[in-house]
């Protein structure tokens, strides 16, 4: 019972720590707007990919990530300059992009299966932020807390859960296309370009500002 009372608290705070970085709800939208002329079972099926590479990502993360980036030499702070750069890139064509030409629409549609972990996984679903978190989490808050066998559930099962609310929030998605029109789509992609941007530069800046404070 006190095992299970244990797994319970430290598998809520994996999701209390992670779900509000992560943001299934927001990155919905941003996934609309990076899957505009995607066909129903397309976007479904993406929705399923990203998830489950969600899931795994952050399950590596708080399982060994902090010993994979030690070994590599690469500090959680230069891991955001480097999401923030590519995401910054990739809002930046976003703006630029003409979705009303058909051939850039089939290319498009074409590419979004060969994007599923990147970039639609990482860094726009789960990103540099969430990953510090995992990490963290993985590292230090959980061991001082709770014992092994809790670690070892909430790693699983606060992940997964994580990855069941991006399929959910995801899937859903499409309900806003249908309700936006072409019109108001168009308008959307702009606007989704826009704020990827503004995030990849916010990342990128947080990066910065913590490689700054350590030297």
């Amino acid at each position: 019972m006190h095992l299970l009372v244990d797994v319970i608290e430290a598998t809520l705070l994996v999701v209390a720590a992670l779900f509000p970085i992560v943001d299934p709800l927001t990155g919905a939208l941003l996934f609309l707007g990076l899957t505009q002329g995607a066909l129903p079972h397309e976007r479904a099926h993406l929705a399923w990919r990203i998830s489950v590479d969600g899931f795994l990502l952050l399950l590596v993360s708080m399982l060994i990530g902090g010993q994979v980036l030690k070994f590599f030499g690469v500090s959680l702070p230069v891991v955001q300059v480097g999401g923030g750069v590519v995401v910054m890139a990739i809002g930046w064509d976003m703006l630029h992009s003409n979705e009303s030409e058909p051939r850039q629409m089939q290319a498009r549609r074409a590419s979004l299966a060969s994007q599923a972990f990147y970039p639609l996984t990482l860094p726009l679903t789960v990103g540099p932020g969430s990953i510090a978190v995992a990490i963290a989490l993985g590292a230090n808050t959980q061991r001082q807390m709770y014992g092994w066998a809790a670690q070892w559930f909430s790693a699983l099962l606060g992940p997964l859960l994580i990855g069941v609310s991006i399929f959910v929030c995801y899937r859903s998605a499409e309900r806003v296309e249908k309700w936006l029109g072409p019109t108001g789509m168009s308008v959307f992609m702009r606007l989704s370009a826009f704020l990827i941007l503004c995030i990849g530069i916010q990342i990128c800046w947080n990066g910065l500002s913590a490689l700054v404070h350590i030297h």
